[in-house]
């Protein structure tokens, strides 16, 4: 089953430096049919204008992975690191006990990206914090996995995470179709970018989300070239 999910559905949050859009209803945010997938809960499509931004703030029992779309941040925690985000870079940071972090955009143009939360397999822990780059030439046609609860993904380069779950990223073409296979057990959240996307029988304007279930593979056809970022979850109960 496939659950369309419009960019213009989501619930809002909107200040004079932060336009985010929801795709998981947060708190009283957001639309109520909008309820977590397994350990996923949060996926926020963010927009923070030139020198703004989140300041130091605390969260505990959370994996949070963030994808810069364009523009810059710069992230700094009490744990002593600091780094600035390009595009196509991704963090993954597990807040264990408890960290500390501020997110700002320290840039001259806006900063646009994706941050997904997903509830750890086990509470507590040693908060953790590591980034990456995936260039387009990396992600050209296929999908390469930036953050993941399976080893085998970490023993390959990506991020690791204390989740049931993986973040993928593909970057397909206009007009190329690309059939993709899900992991048991076929639940996954899917969101295209800045482009059309065919997903089955669904389609997909820009920045809209699907909600994958019981599916064992997926056939997606790009109508115009576009990023594809998924989100699939490894065991059922997550």
């Amino acid at each position: 089953m496939i659950e369309h999910r419009p960019f213009l559905s989501l619930g809002a949050i909107r200040r004079d430096w932060l336009d985010a859009r929801l795709h998981f209803r947060f708190g009283e945010t957001g639309h109520a049919d909008h309820a977590p997938l397994g350990p996923l809960y949060v996926w926020n499509d963010d927009v923070f204008a030139p020198h703004s931004g989140f300041g130091l703030h605390a969260h505990r029992d959370a994996e949070i992975v963030t994808w810069v779309r364009s523009g810059a941040i710069t992230h700094e925690d009490d744990a002593g690191n600091c780094a600035r985000l390009v595009a196509d870079s991704v963090q993954a940071m597990s807040a264990g006990t408890a960290i500390h972090h501020a997110e700002r955009n320290e840039e001259d143009m806006p900063a646009r990206l994706f941050q997904i939360w997903l509830r750890p397999r086990t509470p507590g822990g040693t908060p953790r914090w590591a980034t990456r780059a995936c260039s387009r030439e990396l992600r050209e046609g296929r999908f390469i996995t930036l953050a993941s609860g399976d080893p085998a993904d970490v023993s390959a380069g990506a991020l690791p995470i204390n989740a049931d779950a993986r973040v993928r990223i593909a970057t397909l073409r206009e007009g190329t179709p690309v059939q993709h296979v899900l992991p048991m057990p076929g639940l996954a959240y899917l969101v295209a970018d800045h482009g059309r996307l065919d997903v089955g029988y669904v389609r997909l304007a820009p920045r809209d989300g699907v909600v994958i279930r019981d599916e064992a593979q997926l056939m997606l056809t790009a109508r115009d070239d576009t990023d594809v970022v998924i989100v699939e979850l490894l065991r059922k109960g997550g």
